[in-house]
Protein backbone atom coordinates (compact mmCIF):
# COMPACT_ATOMS: atom_id res chain seq x y z
CA UNK A 1 0.00 0.00 0.00
CA UNK A 2 2.82 2.39 0.86
CA UNK A 3 4.38 1.79 -2.56
CA UNK A 4 1.08 2.58 -4.29
CA UNK A 5 0.76 5.83 -2.35
CA UNK A 6 4.28 6.86 -3.39
CA UNK A 7 3.52 6.09 -7.05
CA UNK A 8 0.32 8.17 -6.91
CA UNK A 9 2.14 11.11 -5.27
CA UNK A 10 4.93 10.91 -7.86
CA UNK A 11 2.43 10.89 -10.76
CA UNK A 12 0.62 13.91 -9.29
CA UNK A 13 3.90 15.74 -8.88
CA UNK A 14 4.87 15.06 -12.47
CA UNK A 15 1.43 16.22 -13.65
CA UNK A 16 1.74 19.47 -11.69
CA UNK A 17 5.21 20.10 -13.04
CA UNK A 18 4.08 19.47 -16.61
CA UNK A 19 1.11 21.84 -16.34
CA UNK A 20 3.33 24.42 -14.69
CA UNK A 21 5.92 24.19 -17.47
CA UNK A 22 3.36 24.42 -20.27
CA UNK A 23 2.41 28.14 -19.74
CA UNK A 24 6.08 28.96 -19.26
CA UNK A 25 6.90 27.42 -22.64
CA UNK A 26 3.82 29.06 -24.17
CA UNK A 27 4.73 32.48 -22.76
CA UNK A 28 8.23 32.15 -24.13
CA UNK A 29 6.80 31.25 -27.52
CA UNK A 30 4.45 34.25 -27.54
CA UNK A 31 7.24 36.56 -26.39
CA UNK A 32 9.36 35.36 -29.30
CA UNK A 33 6.52 35.93 -31.76
CA UNK A 34 5.99 39.43 -30.37
CA UNK A 35 9.67 40.19 -30.77
CA UNK A 36 9.69 38.78 -34.32
CA UNK A 37 6.66 40.84 -35.31
CA UNK A 38 8.19 43.99 -33.81
CA UNK A 39 11.34 43.45 -35.82
CA UNK A 40 9.25 42.84 -38.93
CA UNK A 41 7.27 46.07 -38.44
CA UNK A 42 10.39 48.12 -37.75
CA UNK A 43 12.16 46.66 -40.78
CA UNK A 44 9.32 47.73 -43.11
CA UNK A 45 10.60 47.20 -46.63
CA UNK A 46 13.97 45.96 -45.33
CA UNK A 47 17.47 47.18 -46.08
CA UNK A 48 16.82 47.26 -49.83
CA UNK A 49 13.80 49.50 -49.40
CA UNK A 50 15.76 51.73 -47.04
CA UNK A 51 18.63 52.05 -49.51
CA UNK A 52 16.23 52.96 -52.34
CA UNK A 53 14.60 55.59 -50.15
CA UNK A 54 17.95 57.13 -49.23
CA UNK A 55 19.07 57.05 -52.88
CA UNK A 56 16.13 59.34 -53.70
CA UNK A 57 17.25 61.78 -51.00
CA UNK A 58 14.39 60.71 -48.70
CA UNK A 59 14.32 59.48 -45.13
CA UNK A 60 12.37 56.42 -44.04
CA UNK A 61 9.12 56.72 -42.08
CA UNK A 62 10.74 55.96 -38.73
CA UNK A 63 13.69 58.27 -39.40
CA UNK A 64 11.22 61.07 -40.09
CA UNK A 65 9.30 60.48 -36.88
CA UNK A 66 12.54 60.32 -34.88
CA UNK A 67 13.39 63.81 -36.14
CA UNK A 68 9.86 65.22 -35.82
CA UNK A 69 9.26 64.16 -32.22
CA UNK A 70 11.23 64.93 -29.08
CA UNK A 71 13.79 62.16 -28.37
CA UNK A 72 12.35 59.17 -26.55
CA UNK A 73 8.72 60.37 -26.65
CA UNK A 74 7.28 58.28 -29.49
CA UNK A 75 4.73 55.68 -28.37
CA UNK A 76 3.76 53.54 -31.33
CA UNK A 77 0.23 52.20 -31.75
CA UNK A 78 -1.09 49.29 -33.84
CA UNK A 79 2.32 47.92 -34.72
CA UNK A 80 0.88 44.45 -35.21
CA UNK A 81 -1.96 45.39 -37.58
CA UNK A 82 -2.02 43.47 -40.87
CA UNK A 83 -4.23 43.88 -43.93
CA UNK A 84 -7.15 41.51 -44.47
CA UNK A 85 -7.05 41.28 -48.27
CA UNK A 86 -7.13 37.78 -49.78
CA UNK A 87 -7.40 38.67 -53.47
CA UNK A 88 -4.54 38.48 -56.00
CA UNK A 89 -2.38 36.47 -53.59
CA UNK A 90 -2.30 39.25 -51.02
CA UNK A 91 -2.89 36.75 -48.20
CA UNK A 92 0.76 35.71 -48.68
CA UNK A 93 2.02 39.28 -48.46
CA UNK A 94 1.25 40.29 -44.91
CA UNK A 95 3.64 42.41 -42.87
CA UNK A 96 3.18 43.76 -39.36
CA UNK A 97 2.26 47.43 -39.45
CA UNK A 98 1.16 47.20 -43.09
CA UNK A 99 3.26 50.15 -44.24
CA UNK A 100 1.85 52.70 -41.78
CA UNK A 101 3.46 53.97 -38.57
CA UNK A 102 1.11 55.66 -36.10
CA UNK A 103 1.26 56.81 -32.50
CA UNK A 104 1.77 59.71 -30.15
CA UNK A 105 4.73 61.78 -29.05
CA UNK A 106 5.79 65.28 -28.11
CA UNK A 107 7.08 68.33 -29.96
CA UNK A 108 8.78 70.95 -27.81
CA UNK A 109 7.40 69.08 -24.79
CA UNK A 110 3.78 69.29 -25.95
CA UNK A 111 1.67 66.26 -27.01
CA UNK A 112 0.90 65.42 -30.62
CA UNK A 113 -0.49 62.46 -32.56
CA UNK A 114 1.25 61.36 -35.76
CA UNK A 115 0.91 58.99 -38.68
CA UNK A 116 3.53 58.32 -41.30
CA UNK A 117 3.29 56.31 -44.52
CA UNK A 118 6.16 53.90 -45.17
CA UNK A 119 6.97 53.98 -48.88
CA UNK A 120 9.48 51.13 -48.51
CA UNK A 121 6.63 48.66 -47.97
CA UNK A 122 4.33 48.25 -50.98
CA UNK A 123 4.87 51.88 -51.90
CA UNK A 124 3.06 53.08 -48.80
CA UNK A 125 -0.22 52.24 -50.55
CA UNK A 126 -3.35 52.73 -48.48
CA UNK A 127 -5.16 49.58 -47.39
CA UNK A 128 -8.31 49.67 -45.30
CA UNK A 129 -6.28 48.29 -42.39
CA UNK A 130 -3.79 51.15 -42.34
CA UNK A 131 -6.59 53.62 -43.04
CA UNK A 132 -8.11 52.34 -39.79
CA UNK A 133 -4.79 53.05 -38.08
CA UNK A 134 -4.98 56.66 -39.29
CA UNK A 135 -8.62 56.93 -38.27
CA UNK A 136 -7.77 55.73 -34.75
CA UNK A 137 -5.14 58.43 -34.15
CA UNK A 138 -7.44 61.03 -35.72
CA UNK A 139 -10.18 60.06 -33.26
CA UNK A 140 -7.80 60.03 -30.32
CA UNK A 141 -6.33 63.41 -31.25
CA UNK A 142 -9.79 64.94 -31.46
CA UNK A 143 -10.93 63.37 -28.18
CA UNK A 144 -7.77 64.50 -26.37
CA UNK A 145 -7.72 67.97 -27.93
CA UNK A 146 -4.23 67.45 -29.34
CA UNK A 147 -2.74 68.43 -32.76
CA UNK A 148 -2.17 65.79 -35.42
CA UNK A 149 0.53 65.62 -38.10
CA UNK A 150 0.38 63.32 -41.12
CA UNK A 151 3.46 62.44 -43.17
CA UNK A 152 2.47 61.50 -46.74
CA UNK A 153 4.67 59.30 -48.94
CA UNK A 154 2.43 56.91 -50.81
CA UNK A 155 1.66 55.54 -54.23
CA UNK A 156 -2.06 55.93 -53.49
CA UNK A 157 -4.89 53.47 -52.92
CA UNK A 158 -4.00 49.79 -52.73
CA UNK A 159 -5.55 48.59 -55.98
CA UNK A 160 -5.93 44.98 -54.82
CA UNK A 161 -8.40 46.10 -52.13
CA UNK A 162 -10.67 48.01 -54.49
CA UNK A 163 -13.46 49.94 -52.80
CA UNK A 164 -12.16 49.04 -49.33
CA UNK A 165 -9.20 51.34 -49.86
CA UNK A 166 -11.46 54.10 -51.18
CA UNK A 167 -13.67 53.72 -48.12
CA UNK A 168 -10.59 54.29 -46.00
CA UNK A 169 -9.92 57.60 -47.73
CA UNK A 170 -13.50 58.71 -47.21
CA UNK A 171 -13.34 57.96 -43.49
CA UNK A 172 -10.09 59.91 -43.19
CA UNK A 173 -11.53 62.91 -45.05
CA UNK A 174 -14.56 62.97 -42.76
CA UNK A 175 -12.33 63.09 -39.71
CA UNK A 176 -10.27 65.90 -41.26
CA UNK A 177 -13.47 67.91 -41.57
CA UNK A 178 -14.68 67.13 -38.04
CA UNK A 179 -11.30 68.18 -36.61
CA UNK A 180 -11.14 71.41 -38.62
CA UNK A 181 -11.07 74.40 -36.31
CA UNK A 182 -10.92 72.12 -33.25
CA UNK A 183 -7.31 70.88 -33.32
CA UNK A 184 -4.42 72.01 -35.55
CA UNK A 185 -3.85 69.60 -38.45
CA UNK A 186 -0.60 69.60 -40.45
CA UNK A 187 0.44 67.59 -43.51
CA UNK A 188 3.99 66.89 -44.62
CA UNK A 189 4.25 65.79 -48.25
CA UNK A 190 7.54 63.88 -48.48
CA UNK A 191 6.98 61.81 -51.59
CA UNK A 192 4.12 61.05 -53.97
CA UNK A 193 0.59 62.02 -52.98
CA UNK A 194 -1.80 61.40 -55.85
CA UNK A 195 -5.43 60.75 -56.68
CA UNK A 196 -7.89 60.81 -53.81
CA UNK A 197 -5.03 60.97 -51.32
CA UNK A 198 -4.50 64.68 -52.04
CA UNK A 199 -7.75 65.71 -50.39
CA UNK A 200 -6.67 64.91 -46.85
CA UNK A 201 -3.74 67.39 -46.96
CA UNK A 202 -6.03 69.90 -48.69
CA UNK A 203 -8.42 69.69 -45.74
CA UNK A 204 -5.72 70.24 -43.13
CA UNK A 205 -4.51 73.64 -41.93
CA UNK A 206 -0.96 73.67 -43.30
CA UNK A 207 0.80 71.65 -45.99
CA UNK A 208 4.59 71.41 -46.15
CA UNK A 209 6.35 69.94 -49.18
CA UNK A 210 9.91 68.90 -49.99
CA UNK A 211 11.43 70.25 -53.18
CA UNK A 212 12.22 67.78 -55.98
CA UNK A 213 11.08 64.67 -54.04
CA UNK A 214 7.39 65.37 -53.36
CA UNK A 215 4.42 66.01 -55.60
CA UNK A 216 0.62 66.23 -55.44
CA UNK A 217 -1.93 65.88 -58.21
CA UNK A 218 -5.37 64.41 -58.80
CA UNK A 219 -4.34 62.80 -62.10
CA UNK A 220 -0.74 62.01 -63.04
CA UNK A 221 1.25 62.86 -66.17
CA UNK A 222 0.37 59.57 -67.90
CA UNK A 223 -3.37 60.16 -67.54
CA UNK A 224 -2.99 63.77 -68.67
CA UNK A 225 -1.07 62.60 -71.72
CA UNK A 226 -3.64 59.94 -72.59
CA UNK A 227 -6.73 62.09 -72.10
CA UNK A 228 -5.51 65.51 -73.23
CA UNK A 229 -2.44 64.66 -75.31
CA UNK A 230 -0.56 67.05 -73.06
CA UNK A 231 3.05 66.25 -72.20
CA UNK A 232 3.94 67.42 -68.70
CA UNK A 233 6.49 66.31 -66.13
CA UNK A 234 5.67 65.24 -62.60
CA UNK A 235 7.39 68.32 -61.24
CA UNK A 236 5.60 70.74 -63.58
CA UNK A 237 2.24 69.14 -62.84
CA UNK A 238 2.39 68.85 -59.08
CA UNK A 239 5.82 69.66 -57.67
CA UNK A 240 6.57 71.86 -54.69
CA UNK A 241 7.25 74.93 -56.83
CA UNK A 242 3.87 74.69 -58.56
CA UNK A 243 1.91 74.30 -55.34
CA UNK A 244 3.73 76.95 -53.32
CA UNK A 245 3.87 79.65 -56.01
CA UNK A 246 0.95 79.05 -58.41
CA UNK A 247 -1.85 76.89 -57.00
CA UNK A 248 -1.48 77.85 -53.35
CA UNK A 249 -2.24 74.24 -52.36
CA UNK A 250 0.94 74.04 -50.25
CA UNK A 251 2.08 76.63 -47.74
CA UNK A 252 5.80 75.93 -47.45
CA UNK A 253 8.53 74.01 -49.28
CA UNK A 254 12.04 73.12 -48.17
CA UNK A 255 15.13 71.58 -49.74
CA UNK A 256 15.11 68.26 -47.88
CA UNK A 257 13.29 66.16 -45.29
CA UNK A 258 15.46 67.35 -42.40
CA UNK A 259 14.82 71.05 -43.04
CA UNK A 260 11.10 70.49 -43.61
CA UNK A 261 10.75 68.62 -40.31
CA UNK A 262 12.81 71.18 -38.39
CA UNK A 263 10.69 74.07 -39.67
CA UNK A 264 7.48 72.15 -38.96
CA UNK A 265 8.56 71.79 -35.33
CA UNK A 266 9.15 75.54 -35.25
CA UNK A 267 5.75 76.27 -36.79
CA UNK A 268 4.04 74.07 -34.21
CA UNK A 269 5.48 76.23 -31.42
CA UNK A 270 3.11 79.07 -32.36
CA UNK A 271 -0.11 77.05 -31.97
CA UNK A 272 -2.31 76.08 -29.03
CA UNK A 273 -3.20 72.43 -28.53
CA UNK A 274 -6.83 73.03 -29.46
CA UNK A 275 -9.51 75.69 -29.94
CA UNK A 276 -10.18 75.98 -26.19
CA UNK A 277 -6.53 76.46 -25.36
CA UNK A 278 -4.34 79.55 -25.74
CA UNK A 279 -1.05 79.61 -27.66
CA UNK A 280 2.05 79.08 -25.52
CA UNK A 281 3.85 82.18 -24.26
CA UNK A 282 7.59 82.14 -24.91
CA UNK A 283 9.81 84.22 -22.58
CA UNK A 284 11.78 86.98 -24.33
CA UNK A 285 14.39 89.53 -23.34
CA UNK A 286 13.13 91.94 -26.02
CA UNK A 287 11.72 94.99 -24.15
CA UNK A 288 7.97 95.56 -24.57
CA UNK A 289 8.48 99.34 -24.71
CA UNK A 290 11.26 99.19 -27.31
CA UNK A 291 11.06 102.06 -29.81
CA UNK A 292 11.52 100.97 -33.42
CA UNK A 293 13.12 104.12 -34.82
CA UNK A 294 13.54 102.65 -38.31
CA UNK A 295 9.75 102.77 -38.76
CA UNK A 296 9.81 106.58 -38.72
CA UNK A 297 11.68 106.48 -42.04
CA UNK A 298 10.44 103.30 -43.74
CA UNK A 299 7.61 104.90 -45.78
CA UNK A 300 9.03 106.98 -48.68
CA UNK A 301 7.89 110.63 -49.05
CA UNK A 302 6.72 109.84 -52.59
CA UNK A 303 3.50 107.85 -52.26
CA UNK A 304 4.16 106.08 -55.56
CA UNK A 305 7.49 104.68 -54.35
CA UNK A 306 7.35 101.11 -52.95
CA UNK A 307 8.89 99.81 -49.74
CA UNK A 308 9.16 96.32 -48.27
CA UNK A 309 6.45 95.69 -45.66
CA UNK A 310 8.73 93.08 -44.06
CA UNK A 311 10.84 96.08 -42.98
CA UNK A 312 7.83 97.01 -40.85
CA UNK A 313 6.94 93.57 -39.47
CA UNK A 314 10.36 92.15 -38.58
CA UNK A 315 11.56 95.10 -36.45
CA UNK A 316 8.27 95.07 -34.53
CA UNK A 317 8.11 91.39 -33.47
CA UNK A 318 10.12 89.86 -30.64
CA UNK A 319 13.78 89.44 -31.60
CA UNK A 320 12.93 90.09 -35.27
CA UNK A 321 11.66 86.50 -35.59
CA UNK A 322 8.85 86.33 -38.17
CA UNK A 323 7.66 83.00 -39.58
CA UNK A 324 6.16 83.81 -42.98
CA UNK A 325 3.47 81.53 -44.42
CA UNK A 326 3.08 81.05 -48.19
CA UNK A 327 5.95 83.43 -49.00
CA UNK A 328 5.96 82.43 -52.70
CA UNK A 329 2.21 82.64 -53.32
CA UNK A 330 0.24 85.89 -53.79
CA UNK A 331 3.25 87.98 -52.89
CA UNK A 332 1.16 91.14 -52.84
CA UNK A 333 0.04 90.19 -49.33
CA UNK A 334 2.18 88.90 -46.46
CA UNK A 335 0.94 86.55 -43.74
CA UNK A 336 2.75 84.82 -40.92
CA UNK A 337 3.40 84.43 -37.22
CA UNK A 338 5.49 86.39 -34.79
CA UNK A 339 5.47 87.02 -31.06
CA UNK A 340 4.78 90.17 -29.11
CA UNK A 341 6.00 90.02 -25.50
CA UNK A 342 6.10 86.25 -25.98
CA UNK A 343 2.50 85.95 -27.21
CA UNK A 344 1.72 84.43 -30.62
CA UNK A 345 0.29 86.96 -33.10
CA UNK A 346 -0.87 86.49 -36.68
CA UNK A 347 0.29 89.26 -39.03
CA UNK A 348 -1.35 90.30 -42.30
CA UNK A 349 0.11 93.07 -44.43
CA UNK A 350 -0.19 94.44 -47.96
CA UNK A 351 3.13 94.31 -49.81
CA UNK A 352 3.77 97.57 -51.76
CA UNK A 353 6.66 95.99 -53.70
CA UNK A 354 4.21 93.64 -55.46
CA UNK A 355 1.39 95.08 -57.58
CA UNK A 356 1.56 98.15 -55.31
CA UNK A 357 -0.08 96.05 -52.60
CA UNK A 358 -3.39 95.71 -54.48
CA UNK A 359 -5.73 92.96 -53.39
CA UNK A 360 -6.47 90.32 -56.00
CA UNK A 361 -8.13 86.89 -56.01
CA UNK A 362 -5.15 84.93 -54.71
CA UNK A 363 -4.29 87.50 -52.03
CA UNK A 364 -7.88 87.51 -50.79
CA UNK A 365 -7.99 83.72 -50.52
CA UNK A 366 -4.58 83.54 -48.89
CA UNK A 367 -5.38 86.09 -46.20
CA UNK A 368 -8.96 84.91 -45.59
CA UNK A 369 -7.95 81.35 -44.77
CA UNK A 370 -5.15 82.60 -42.52
CA UNK A 371 -7.58 84.84 -40.60
CA UNK A 372 -9.99 81.96 -40.08
CA UNK A 373 -7.23 79.73 -38.68
CA UNK A 374 -6.11 82.47 -36.29
CA UNK A 375 -9.68 83.10 -35.19
CA UNK A 376 -10.35 79.38 -34.65
CA UNK A 377 -7.29 79.00 -32.45
CA UNK A 378 -7.39 82.19 -30.39
CA UNK A 379 -4.48 83.94 -32.11
CA UNK A 380 -4.77 87.78 -32.19
CA UNK A 381 -4.47 89.46 -35.58
CA UNK A 382 -2.37 92.53 -36.39
CA UNK A 383 -2.84 94.16 -39.79
CA UNK A 384 -0.54 96.61 -41.59
CA UNK A 385 -2.47 98.26 -44.37
CA UNK A 386 -1.12 99.94 -47.47
CA UNK A 387 -3.62 99.14 -50.21
CA UNK A 388 -4.63 101.27 -53.23
CA UNK A 389 -7.63 99.03 -53.89
CA UNK A 390 -8.57 95.80 -55.60
CA UNK A 391 -6.61 94.90 -58.72
CA UNK A 392 -8.52 96.16 -61.77
CA UNK A 393 -8.92 94.37 -65.11
CA UNK A 394 -11.14 91.99 -67.01
CA UNK A 395 -9.06 88.95 -65.96
CA UNK A 396 -9.80 89.54 -62.30
CA UNK A 397 -13.43 90.46 -62.86
CA UNK A 398 -14.25 87.42 -64.98
CA UNK A 399 -12.41 85.13 -62.54
CA UNK A 400 -14.63 86.37 -59.71
CA UNK A 401 -12.72 89.02 -57.77
CA UNK A 402 -16.01 90.16 -56.23
CA UNK A 403 -16.71 86.71 -54.78
CA UNK A 404 -13.14 86.07 -53.69
CA UNK A 405 -12.68 89.54 -52.24
CA UNK A 406 -15.84 88.97 -50.23
CA UNK A 407 -14.14 86.00 -48.54
CA UNK A 408 -11.57 88.33 -47.01
CA UNK A 409 -14.26 90.73 -45.87
CA UNK A 410 -16.24 87.81 -44.40
CA UNK A 411 -13.21 86.43 -42.55
CA UNK A 412 -12.23 89.75 -40.95
CA UNK A 413 -15.82 90.57 -40.03
CA UNK A 414 -16.52 87.16 -38.51
CA UNK A 415 -13.32 86.99 -36.43
CA UNK A 416 -13.75 87.57 -32.70
CA UNK A 417 -10.09 87.48 -31.63
CA UNK A 418 -8.35 90.79 -30.84
CA UNK A 419 -7.87 92.74 -34.08
CA UNK A 420 -5.41 95.65 -34.25
CA UNK A 421 -4.73 97.54 -37.48
CA UNK A 422 -2.28 100.22 -38.63
CA UNK A 423 -2.70 102.16 -41.86
CA UNK A 424 0.86 102.87 -42.91
CA UNK A 425 0.04 104.69 -46.16
CA UNK A 426 -2.79 104.06 -48.64
CA UNK A 427 -6.25 102.87 -47.67
CA UNK A 428 -8.42 103.46 -50.71
CA UNK A 429 -11.96 102.49 -51.62
CA UNK A 430 -13.53 99.18 -50.68
CA UNK A 431 -10.12 97.78 -49.78
CA UNK A 432 -10.01 100.24 -46.86
CA UNK A 433 -13.18 98.65 -45.49
CA UNK A 434 -11.97 95.09 -46.03
CA UNK A 435 -8.60 95.34 -44.25
CA UNK A 436 -9.75 95.05 -40.62
CA UNK A 437 -11.45 98.44 -40.52
CA UNK A 438 -13.42 99.76 -37.55
CA UNK A 439 -16.55 98.95 -39.55
CA UNK A 440 -15.68 95.21 -39.38
CA UNK A 441 -15.33 95.30 -35.57
CA UNK A 442 -11.66 96.19 -35.49
CA UNK A 443 -10.73 96.61 -31.81
CA UNK A 444 -8.04 99.23 -32.26
CA UNK A 445 -7.39 101.09 -35.50
CA UNK A 446 -4.45 103.42 -35.94
CA UNK A 447 -2.97 105.55 -38.69
CA UNK A 448 0.59 106.63 -39.20
CA UNK A 449 1.04 110.29 -40.21
CA UNK A 450 1.74 109.06 -43.76
CA UNK A 451 -1.74 107.49 -44.04
CA UNK A 452 -4.00 108.41 -46.95
CA UNK A 453 -7.61 107.33 -46.37
CA UNK A 454 -9.91 108.13 -49.26
CA UNK A 455 -12.27 106.72 -51.85
CA UNK A 456 -9.42 106.72 -54.38
CA UNK A 457 -6.09 108.37 -55.15
CA UNK A 458 -5.94 112.10 -55.86
CA UNK A 459 -5.22 111.76 -59.60
CA UNK A 460 -8.17 109.45 -60.23
CA UNK A 461 -10.49 111.54 -58.09
CA UNK A 462 -9.57 114.80 -59.83
CA UNK A 463 -10.00 113.25 -63.29
CA UNK A 464 -13.58 112.37 -62.31
CA UNK A 465 -14.56 115.43 -60.29
CA UNK A 466 -12.78 118.01 -62.48
CA UNK A 467 -12.71 116.25 -65.83
CA UNK A 468 -13.47 119.48 -67.73
CA UNK A 469 -10.67 121.53 -66.19
CA UNK A 470 -7.35 122.26 -67.88
CA UNK A 471 -4.18 120.30 -67.06
CA UNK A 472 -2.78 123.23 -65.04
CA UNK A 473 -5.98 123.52 -63.03
CA UNK A 474 -6.00 119.79 -62.37
CA UNK A 475 -2.52 119.98 -60.83
CA UNK A 476 -3.79 122.48 -58.27
CA UNK A 477 -6.96 120.44 -57.74
CA UNK A 478 -4.83 117.41 -56.92
CA UNK A 479 -3.00 119.34 -54.22
CA UNK A 480 -6.30 120.56 -52.81
CA UNK A 481 -7.68 116.99 -52.80
CA UNK A 482 -4.62 115.68 -50.97
CA UNK A 483 -4.93 118.39 -48.36
CA UNK A 484 -8.61 117.68 -47.85
CA UNK A 485 -8.77 113.89 -48.08
CA UNK A 486 -5.42 112.13 -48.61
CA UNK A 487 -4.47 112.16 -44.94
CA UNK A 488 -5.65 110.50 -41.72
CA UNK A 489 -7.64 113.45 -40.33
CA UNK A 490 -11.07 112.91 -41.97
CA UNK A 491 -11.20 109.31 -40.65
CA UNK A 492 -9.87 110.32 -37.23
CA UNK A 493 -12.45 113.13 -36.94
CA UNK A 494 -15.23 110.59 -37.46
CA UNK A 495 -13.81 108.10 -34.95
CA UNK A 496 -12.95 105.54 -37.62
CA UNK A 497 -9.32 105.80 -36.51
CA UNK A 498 -8.61 105.62 -32.77
CA UNK A 499 -5.36 107.59 -32.95
CA UNK A 500 -2.69 108.93 -35.29
CA UNK A 501 0.53 107.51 -33.90
CA UNK A 502 4.26 107.87 -34.32
CA UNK A 503 5.49 104.80 -36.24
CA UNK A 504 8.33 104.10 -33.80
CA UNK A 505 5.74 103.57 -31.03
CA UNK A 506 4.03 100.75 -32.95
CA UNK A 507 5.54 97.84 -31.00
CA UNK A 508 4.73 99.39 -27.64
CA UNK A 509 1.14 100.12 -28.72
CA UNK A 510 0.51 96.58 -30.01
CA UNK A 511 1.81 94.95 -26.84
CA UNK A 512 -0.20 97.29 -24.61
CA UNK A 513 -3.40 96.68 -26.60
CA UNK A 514 -2.91 92.91 -26.62
CA UNK A 515 -2.58 92.99 -22.85
CA UNK A 516 -5.80 95.01 -22.50
CA UNK A 517 -7.64 92.72 -24.96
CA UNK A 518 -6.30 89.51 -23.43
CA UNK A 519 -9.69 88.54 -21.97
CA UNK A 520 -11.83 89.93 -24.79
CA UNK A 521 -15.21 88.25 -25.06
CA UNK A 522 -17.22 88.64 -28.24
CA UNK A 523 -19.81 86.28 -29.69
CA UNK A 524 -21.48 86.09 -33.07
CA UNK A 525 -25.22 85.41 -33.42
CA UNK A 526 -26.11 81.70 -33.11
CA UNK A 527 -26.17 79.87 -36.42
CA UNK A 528 -25.35 76.46 -37.76
CA UNK A 529 -22.60 78.05 -39.84
CA UNK A 530 -22.11 81.13 -41.97
CA UNK A 531 -22.41 80.95 -45.74
CA UNK A 532 -19.01 82.31 -46.76
CA UNK A 533 -18.90 83.01 -50.54
CA UNK A 534 -16.73 80.04 -51.49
Amino acid sequence: MAAAMWRSALQQCCFNRATAWRPVRQTASVAQRIEDKRREAIAGGGEKGKEKQHAKGKLTARERLNLLLDPGTFREMDMFVEHGCTDFGMEKLKTAGDGMVTGQGRINGRPVYVYCQDFTLRGGSLSFANAQKIMKVQDKALDAGVPIIGVNDSGGARIQEGVGSLAGYGEIFHRNVMSSGVIPQLSLIMGPCAGGAVYSPALTDFTVMVKDTSYMFVTGPEVVKEVLSEHVTTEDLGGAKVHTSKSGVAHLAYDNDVEAISRTRELMSFFPLNNKDKPPVVPTADPSDRHVTSLDFVVPPDSTQPYDILDVIRPVVDDGDFFEIQPEFAKNIVIGYGRMAGQTVGFIANQPTRQAGCLDINASNKAARFIRFCDAFNIPIVTFEDVPGFLPGSAQETAGIIRHGAKLLFAYSEATVPKIAFITRKAYGGAYCVMSSKHLRGDMNYAWPTAEIAVMGSKGAVNIIFKNKSLEEKVQCEEDYKTAFANPFPAAQRGFIDDIVTPSDTRRIIINDLDVLRNKKQENPWRKHGNIPL
